[in-house]
């Protein structure tokens, strides 16, 4: 860990561009892979699935919000 940070605090040549190496970026990259791995496995839930295809479709959407209005407003005083 100690010659990871002693790598990203190194500064780079003048004229250079700066940033990380490939080699860092790729131990960063395997980190996170290793992190999220699990999260990824698990998938999308189905209700955000069915949000995205709505948002994908925007005449979709549109008859949503409209098929939504009035289901809610035709509602509106039962109780």
């Amino acid at each position: 860990m100690q010659e990871f940070k002693a790598q990203t605090m190194k500064k780079s040549a003048p004229g250079t561009k700066g940033g990380l190496n490939a080699e860092i970026q790729a131990r960063i990259g395997h980190q996170l892979r290793a992190m999220y791995d699990d999260v990824v496995r698990q998938g999308v839930p189905d209700r955000f699935a069915d949000l995205i295809k709505k948002l994908d479709d925007p005449q979709r959407a549109a008859e949503a919000a409209t098929a939504s209005d009035t289901n809610s407003s035709s509602t509106e005083g039962r109780d």
